[in-house]
C-alpha cells in the first residue's frame, strides 16, 4: 500500500499524476514513484524517490512527457523505504510497469520459483513478483497476461499495469484493496482513493473484489478475473475538490476538528422523527420485527473505529436494552468466534475499506450472519458487502488521525440506539429527551471549540511529559482510550488508558509527579466514584488534568465542558482532548497530518 493514481488521455500526464499523489499524501507513505509511456520512443520512463512527493517532483526531468502513466505512494511492508523499493516496478526489459497496494502472501514462494528460472530481482518487495509474472506470461493480450499472473497470486491487491507493447491501455484489478475508476471526457483515470480523482471528474466506478478493468482514453470495460464481462454504472461523488483543501487552516487535523459542529448537524439532518420521538435510518434494511428479534449486538472496528464502537455498545445497551459489546475486528476472525443467528453484527470503518474489518464482514457473511455497516465513504467495500447500514456523513477526512469522523460515528450509534430503543422498550419521554440532547450537540461542540486558546495553554504545560495516563469509568473509559490514542498518534508521547476503577489493581504503582493523569469525570451517577480515583492519585503526588462538567477540586487543571444527557456526554468529552493532543504535538514540532509509521486507510493485514 498506500496510494495509486493513473491516467490515460490527451493531457501531459506527469503534472497530473504528481498532483494526484499530493492529494493522497494524507494516507501516509515513505516513498513515491511515477512511470509514463513516452509517445515518441514507445518506451516506459520512470522516476522514483524515497521520501515525500516533493522529493519525487524534484527528480522529474523537464522533458518527462507522455499522455499515459501510473504513479504510487508506498507505505513499506516488504523491504525498507528506499528508491529501489519504491513503486512502480519494471521488468528487466522495461516493458511492464506495476503499482500495487496490498500484500502478496505467497511472494517468498513465487520469488524462489522465479529465481530458479533465472529471474534477477532488483528490489525486496512482494510487488516485483507481480511484474515478473506479467512480463513472463505467454498470453497475447495485456488483459490475459495480467489474468494469468493473478491466478498464482495469493493475498490482497489493488494494481494498475502498463505495458509498452499495449500503449493504448491501462489494466487494473482489485482483490481486497480499493480501485476506483474516474470517467472523464475522452480521458480515464484510476486511483485507490477518490481524493486523487475529484479535481478531474465526479463520475466514478468502484471495482468489486475479483474484478478487473481496461482503461482506454475514450472507453473502459470491466470484467471478472475469469474474463466474464460485468456491468459498471458510474456514480456521482457527493464531495467536491474544495472539500480536500485546508480552507485557511495550518493543518487538515485542525480544519477537521473545526468542522465537527457542522458535521454532526449533517448526520442528524432529516433523520429525526419528532412525532414518534425516534429517528429514521432508511438504509438499515432491518424492519421492526427483525429488530425485535435481535438478542445481541457485536460491533467490530479497528483503532478509533473500535473506540467509537465501545461507546456505541454502551449506548445500545442503555437505550435499547440489548446486550452489546465491541471487539477489534483484527482479533475477532482469528479466534474462531461462535456466530449466533440472533446476533446482529455491526462493522465500523471510516474509509469502508479497512482490511481487517472487511475480512471479518466477509467471514460473517460466509457463515450466514446479518451484518450492518457504519461507514463514512459511500460505495466503499464494507458498505457494499453489508446487508444494510448507515453513513456517518462526516465529509472527507484527510488527516491520518480521525477526529470528526470519530465524533460523527458515535452520533450515528446514538441514532441507531435510539431507533432500536423506540422499537423495543424506550419510552416516548426518554426518546424525546435523547432527541433534545442530540439537537444541542452542534452548539455545544462549537462552545468547546471556542475554548481552544485555553486548551492550547494547558497542552504546552504537559508537552514535556514522557508518558501520560488516561482514566475513565463506564461511559468515560472509551473516551480515555480514544484520547490516549490521539496523543500517542501525533505527539509520540507514550500514553495508557485504564478504567478508573482498575487503578488500585496495579496502575497506581506508576503514579508520580512525572506521570500526569487525564481523568474523564462526567457529572453522572459515578461522579463520586471518579472523584475517589482523583483522591488516590493526589495522595501519591500525581498531577491531574480533568475533563468534567464542573471544576474538580483535586485536579491541577480542569477543562469544563457543557453538560448534555448522561448517555450523550461521551460525544462532547472527547473533543477537548482532540485539541489537547493537537496542541501538545504542535508544541513538540510534530508533523501532525502525517504521523510517522502510520497510514490513513489500512488496506493490508
Amino acid at each position: 500500500m498506500c496510494g495509486i493514481v493513473g491516467y490515460i488521455g490527451k493531457r501531459d500526464v506527469a503534472p497530473l499524476l504528481l498532483e494526484g499523489l499530493q492529494r493522497l499524501e494524507y494516507r501516509g507513505y515513505d516513498s513515491a514513484g511515477v512511470v509514463i509511456n513516452s509517445p515518441k520512443s514507445g518506451a516506459l520512463k520512470m522516476v522514483k524517490a524515497k521520501g515525500r512527493v516533493r522529493d519525487l517532483e524534484a527528480r522529474v526531468p523537464k522533458r518527462f512527457t507522455g499522455t499515459t502513466g501510473i504513479a504510487h505512494t508506498r507505505w513499506a511492508t516488504h523491504g525498507a523505504p528506499s528508491d529501489v523499493n519504491s513503486h512502480p516496478h519494471l521488468d528487466p526489459e522495461n516493458k511492464v510497469a506495476v503499482v500495487h497496494n496490498g500484500i502478496v502472501d505467497n511472494a517468498a514462494e513465487l520469488r524462489v520459483k522465479l529465481e530458479a528460472e533465472g529471474v534477477v530481482f532488483a528490489s525486496e518487495t512482494d510487488t516485483e513478483v507481480i511484474t515478473h509474472l506479467i512480463a513472463r506470461a505467454q498470453a497475447d493480450t495485456l488483459e490475459e497476461k495480467v489474468r494469468e499472473a493473478l491466478k498464482v497470486i495469493e493475498g490482497t491487491y489493488g494494481i494498475a499495469v502498463m505495458h509498452a507493447d499495449f500503449a493504448d491501455r491501462i489494466v487494473v484489478a482489485r482483490n481486497g484493496s480499493p480501485v476506483i475508476l474516474g470517467i472523464g471526457e475522452k480521458e480515464m483515470l484510476v486511483a485507490s482513493d477518490v481524493a486523487a480523482l475529484i479535481a478531474h471528474t465526479r463520475q466514478v466506478v468502484t471495482l468489486n473484489d475479483g474484478e478487473m478493468a481496461t482503461l482506454k482514453a475514450d472507453d473502459f470495460r470491466t470484467y471478472t478475473t475469469s474474463g466474464t464481462r460485468t456491468t459498471a454504472t458510474p456514480e456521482t461523488v457527493e464531495w467536491e475538490a474544495a472539500s480536500y483543501d485546508m480552507g485557511g487552516h495550518d493543518t487538515y487535523m485542525h480544519k477537521e476538528m473545526s468542522e465537527q459542529a457542522d458535521a454532526v448537524d449533517r448526520v442528524l439532518r432529516g433523520r429525526i422523527d419528532d412525532r414518534f420521538s425516534t429517528v429514521h435510518l432508511g438504509g438499515l434494511n432491518l424492519d421492526a420485527r427483525e429488530a425485535r428479534g435481535v438478542r445481541r449486538i457485536k460491533i467490530l472496528g479497528c483503532g478509533t473505529s473500535y473506540h467509537a464502537g465501545l461507546i456505541g455498545a454502551g449506548l445500545i445497551e442503555e437505550l435499547a436494552r440489548i446486550p452489546a459489546d465491541a471487539e477489534p475486528a483484527s482479533e475477532f476472525r482469528y479466534r474462531n468466534p461462535v456466530v449466533d443467528p440472533d446476533t446482529l453484527y455491526i462493522a465500523v470503518s471510516q474509509s469502508g475499506e479497512t482490511y481487517d474489518v472487511l475480512a471479518a464482514v466477509q467471514e460473517l457473511k460466509r457463515k450466514g450472519a446479518r451484518v450492518l455497516g457504519v461507514v463514512n465513504v459511500v460505495g466503499s467495500a464494507i458498505a457494499r458487502e453489508a446487508d444494510g447500514g448507515t453513513y456517518v456523513h462526516a465529509g472527507p477526512e484527510v488527516c491520518v488521525v480521525s477526529t470528526k469522523c470519530f465524533t460523527n460515528t458515535v452520533v450515528a450509534f446514538a441514532l441507531l440506539a435510539l431507533h432500536l430503543g423506540r422499537i423495543r422498550d424506550l419510552s416516548v419521554a426518554d426518546g424525546k429527551r435523547i432527541i433534545e440532547g442530540l439537537r444541542k450537540l452542534p452548539a455545544q461542540i462549537s462552545e468547546i471549540l471556542a475554548m481552544e486558546p485555553e486548551i492550547e495553554k494547558l497542552a504546552k504545560e504537559y508537552a514535556g511529559a514522557q508518558s501520560m495516563m488516561f482514566i475513565g469509568r463506564v461511559r468515560g473509559y472509551p473516551v480515555a482510550l480514544e484520547a490516549s490514542l490521539k496523543l500517542k498518534e501525533i505527539s509520540y508521547i507514550h500514553a495508557e488508558a485504564y478504567p478508573a476503577s482498575e487503578l488500585k489493581h496495579g496502575p497506581l504503582a506508576l503514579i508520580e509527579p512525572a506521570l500526569p493523569t487525564v481523568a474523564i469525570v462526567p457529572d453522572d451517577d459515578l461522579l463520586e466514584k471518579n472523584r475517589a480515583a482523583l483522591e488516590e492519585i493526589k495522595a501519591r503526588s500525581g498531577r491531574i488534568l480533568a475533563v468534567a462538567h464542573r471544576e474538580q477540586e483535586k485536579a491541577d487543571h480542569t477543562i469544563v465542558v457543557p453538560k448534555n444527557e448522561d448517555e450523550l456526554d461521551p460525544i462532547l468529552m472527547g473533543i477537548p482532548l482532540q485539541l489537547f493532543a493537537y496542541h501538545t504535538a504542535l508544541a513538540m514540532g510534530r508533523d501532525i497530518d502525517k504521523p510517522r509509521n502510520l497510514a490513513k486507510s489500512v488496506t493490508v493485514e
